[in-house]
């Protein structure tokens, strides 16, 4: 999938979001135009079962509009707007589905899709989600990473071909996900928070065969650190920042 990229890998943490309301189809058109290498996203139910690209559990922060996605039929999701809290020019910004997503930009670039059922984890997002993947033939092009490892087991199972990686909450909270992530089959990499890599981190999952995804990495200086540690790929709200600290060009 990465087979020609330079490390760190840069991947648009919500799509450019530095320059365009998160999570939207502008966010990920403009993650393609600045060169990324690949996009990152989160997906949820919505109350009709539609995999929709949000990452809170609740609309109120993106769109100015309280309510629980979960509860919200795609029909309510549609009517919110958000763009317009981000910038004015981006009113009409709609809460994309996963289907809109990938007919926008699938196969353009390698797509992380993060599995956030956290507040409703006995729902079948995993399933559906893997129905539109196949839907699409995009097997190959799509990396599954979640903090809940029963979701990265059942992608597993549904779409064996599909790149996964563990999420590690930061500090104390990872301490466990960090030290098994390294150990399981089910996990190609380990996304640790960018306070807790470190180059022993680095060397151990190396010497695992798993790579190390760090989020969310928006200071140069960091940029730097972590390149020079070794780690595998970065995600970022400024794909165009990395590009430039990484001499890869703006």
């Amino acid at each position: 999938m990465f087979a020609n990229v330079p490390r760190p890998i840069i991947f648009a943490h919500r799509g450019a979001s530095a320059y365009a309301p998160e999570n939207t189809l502008a966010s990920f058109k403009m993650a393609v135009e600045q060169r990324a290498d690949a996009i990152e996203l989160d997906v949820k139910l919505s109350a009709d079962g539609v995999p929709v690209v949000i990452h809170d559990p609740t609309t109120d922060r993106t769109t100015g509009a309280p309510g629980r996605v979960a509860d919200l039929p795609l029909a309510a999701l549609r009517e919110l707007d958000a763009g317009r809290r981000f910038d004015e020019k981006f009113s009409g910004e709609r809460i994309p589905t996963l289907d809109e997503v990938f007919e926008t930009v699938g196969g353009k670039l390698p797509i992380n899709v993060e599995l956030t059922n956290y507040s409703t984890p006995t729902d079948d997002l995993v399933e559906r989600v893997a129905a539109v993947v196949k839907k699409y033939n995009l097997q190959d092009k799509i990396i599954f990473s979640s903090f809940l490892p029963a979701n990265l087991e059942t992608a597993a199972r549904l779409l064996p071909d599909a790149r996964r990686g563990l999420l590690a909450s930061y500090l104390w909270k990872g301490r466990e996900a960090r030290k098994q992530g390294g150990q399981s089959d089910v996990y190609h990499s380990l996304n640790p928070f960018y306070l807790d890599a470190w180059p022993g981190l680095v060397r151990r999952l190396h010497r695992q065969n798993k790579q190390v995804f760090v989020y969310t990495v928006n200071n140069p200086l960091v940029m730097r650190m972590l390149k020079a540690w070794g780690v595998d790929g970065i995600f970022t709200d400024d794909p165009l920042l990395a590009r430039r600290v990484y001499g890869r060009g703006a």
